[in-house]
């Protein structure tokens, strides 16, 4: 049997160090301290030595095979799933290591360790790997409590593969002490609705969170100049309903300062495009159904940690009525022919009981998130209207019924309404003719 040279010269020198402690030049102690080994195993060097001779002191390894040896057709069984199933395809990335092993596993019963599969994926030439760290980066702490913090970003990209001209924004909410994803879906661009009615979604599920940490978007902040600090007295329409709401928005002036939502964006591309390409999905609707029913549910069981306090932080909304929060509302004053308009939709206010006329009123004007109008004067509603300003049948004031005159029945007598009571209120009295008056003095 041929060995490698580092083997016969590993045997020559274990031969070297035993003879000498035999010939007592060296101790057992100093002779196991050369080779680097304890003084039991060198006496059972020295055993093997005076049973075998030079041969007993090589690896009886070399030449059988591992215990732990992976079966060859499984190796090629799983180079083979990532090379025509999960590799890469159309200029898109393939999956990476980690999320692989994470479906092999699940999906078609990959038993191998994930160092193995990695390995195996580096020498077969399918996956690069990856590029050294840079310099240590300390991160914050996360909050104590689940709903302390929220996190909300958009990421605009193609994320349907099969659709590669098509580009969608994700919204994503994320919770900052669990790194739970409360809410992901996408939508056709990152606008005031679409962050809205994530919001509606995530408040309705969980509750109102203490605080929500966002980049400084239009639609978030006010900027007056690039760059620089946000003017918050100035507040969006998002500002107002957070504002109302009880909910602290906290910009963020840098990429690093949203490390959480930025990485959490990055893992998002890694995976759902690719899952959503093995799916067959191609329409925005498939793809969010694909996200509520699998996707979120799957990443919270790989990447949501417990939070180091376990009471929650979100407040329940008790009568809270989101739909006249989370709107677009502005203040508009009533036109002469009884109209307010809001964006070019004009919205016609009906005959209102008691008043002659709604001209002149300072009234409030809402767009809500399904696109419906209302117009409201403090708490009383004058009217509802849909996208393109059209009175809803619901929303049509109605006159109070006119109160019937019913007779009225006395002891002895009949009052019918042509005799009715008198009213009770004073009765000027009657003047007589006018005298002429005689000559003056």
């Amino acid at each position: 049997m041929l060995y490698a040279a580092a083997a016969v010269e590993r045997a020559m020198k274990v031969q070297e160090v035993i003879c000498r402690v035999l010939a007592g030049t060296l101790t057992w102690l100093q002779g196991a301290d050369i080779l680097g080994i304890h003084t039991r195993s060198l006496r059972r060097w020295r055993a093997r030595y005076e049973r075998d001779g030079v041969l007993g002191l090589h690896d009886g390894r070399r030449g059988q095979p591992s215990r732990r040896k992976a079966p060859i057709a499984e190796v090629q069984r799983i180079l083979r799933l990532y090379r025509e199933r999960y590799g890469p395809r159309d200029g898109h990335p393939g999956f990476n290591v980690r999320h692989f092993y994470h479906l092999a596993r699940r999906d078609h019963g990959v038993t191998l360790s994930y160092t193995f599969v990695k390995l195996a994926l580096h020498e077969a030439g399918l996956v690069r790997k990856g590029r050294t760290r840079g310099r240590h980066r300390r991160r914050r702490e996360p909050r104590p409590c689940f709903g302390e913090l929220l996190h909300l970003d958009g990421s605009r990209h193609a994320w349907l593969a099969l659709c590669p001209t098509e580009r969608q924004t994700l919204i994503a909410v994320l919770d900052d002490a669990t790194k739970r994803l409360l809410y992901a879906q996408l939508w056709p661009g990152e606008t005031t609705a679409a962050v809205m009615s994530a919001l509606q979604t995530v408040f309705q599920t969980y509750g109102l969170p203490i605080a929500l940490y966002t980049d400084r978007a239009g639609w978030a902040f006010y900027t007056p100049s690039a760059g620089g600090k946000v003017d918050l007295s100035r507040p969006t329409q998002l500002g107002r309903a957070l504002t109302r709401l009880g909910i602290e928005h906290i910009p963020s002036y840098s990429p690093q300062g949203r490390g959480r939502g930025e990485r959490l964006n990055r893992t998002l591309q890694g995976r759902l495009i690719n899952e959503l390409r093995v799916a067959g999905i191609t329409t925005v609707e498939a793809a969010n159904a694909y996200l509520r029913e699998h996707f979120i549910a799957d990443y919270d069981a790989q990447f949501t940690c417990p939070p180091a306090d376990p009471d929650p932080a979100f407040v329940a909304l008790g009568a809270v009525d989101l739909d006249l929060i989370l709107c677009h509302e502005e203040e508009r004053t009533v036109g002469l022919d009884n109209v307010v308009v809001l964006d070019g939709v004009p919205l016609q206010l009906s005959k209102q009981p008691g008043r002659r006329t709604c001209a002149r009123l300072r009234v409030t004007v809402r767009r809500h998130l399904d696109g419906t109008h209302s117009v409201w004067r403090g708490p009383q509603c004058l009217g509802r209207y849909d996208a393109t300003g059209a009175p809803l049948a619901a929303s049509t004031p109605r006159r109070p019924a006119r109160a019937r005159a019913h007779s009225l029945t006395l002891p002895g007598r009949r009052l019918t309404p042509s005799r009715a009571l008198p009213s009770t209120r004073l009765m000027r009295p009657r003047r007589g003719p006018r005298l002429p008056m005689g000559p003056r003095a």
